[in-house]
């Protein structure tokens, strides 16, 4: 339920702005600070900043201290940050590959990384040859879409454990979004199984009618998938079995995957 403070012109939160002036005040040279000091930072009174506070610790953006009451930056911040870091390295680093890819093969190349049970896309380019693509939804750097329907959301649900997996899954309505949407839960946990096995995903017709792409793993020096690429094609520009669109886009994708994954620091074990 919004309150008056929160009903402002074009949306603009006036509790999210108080919430993150609290976090702001913490500083290099003040990382502990009373309700006073975040009072003032904010321009609240003691008693408003105080539930601010509270409900930022209850969230883990802040830590207080027991025995000083007073307060420091929470583990979340921590993970923000490095999430930030991390995104920041692999768009430039993947930059000039998802680039080559696009213009090799003439269609639009993504990366996207696992947010929940969504993927954000954190670029996105096109070919420098005029293709003609068209695109039934427009995407574009922040756009969020399901994961569970998208070819490079099925590459970073399948790389979960189990438990996480199924929280995740437990937080998805597998609604109908395209033609062949798969809104079965045991049919999709099969088609991850088969992703996790051959590290290709495919997305036919799942999330918008004749929109089609084809995904592979990004790998950071754990090994771990940190993000995907994929290739998206339409129907109109190339009306082809799923298998073929497979079989010519899968050599470029799993290359500029790889190349993305060694300049992030991954080597495969030998044989692999």
């Amino acid at each position: 339920m919004s309150t008056s403070e929160d009903r402002a012109p074009g949306g603009f939160s006036q509790s999210l702005e108080r919430g993150l002036l609290i976090l702001s005040a913490f500083t290099e040279h003040r990382p502990v600070l009373g309700i006073a000091d975040l009072a003032r930072a904010a321009g609240l009174t003691k008693s408003t900043a105080h539930r601010y506070v509270a409900t930022l610790a209850k969230l883990g953006y802040v830590l207080q201290d027991p025995d000083t009451r007073k307060y420091s930056l929470g583990p979340r911040v921590i993970d923000l940050g490095f999430a930030a870091l991390n995104s920041m390295e692999i768009t430039r680093i993947a930059a000039q590959p998802l680039q080559a890819l696009s213009d090799e093969t003439g269609y639009p190349a993504s990366m996207a990384v696992l947010d929940g049970a969504d993927v954000v896309y954190v670029d996105r380019r096109r070919s420098r040859r005029a293709t003609g693509f068209p695109m039934d939804i427009t995407l574009h750097v922040g756009s969020r879409l399901p994961a569970y329907c998208t070819s490079m959301g099925k590459v970073l649900l399948a790389d979960q454990d189990p438990e996480q997996l199924a929280a995740l899954l437990d937080r998805s309505d597998l609604s109908r979004r395209g033609p062949k949407t798969i809104t079965g839960r045991e049919q999709l946990l099969a088609v991850l199984d088969r992703v996790r096995a051959n590290g290709i995903a495919v997305n036919d017709e799942e999330l918008a009618p004749g929109l089609r792409s084809v995904a592979a793993p990004v790998r950071d020096r754990s090994g771990a998938v940190v993000a995907a690429v994929n290739l998206a094609v339409h129907l109109t520009t190339w009306n082809a079995p799923v298998e073929t669109v497979v079989v010519r886009l899968e050599g470029p994708l799993r290359a500029t995957a790889a190349e993305i994954s060694a300049r992030l620091g991954w080597r495969p074990e030998p044989g692999r």
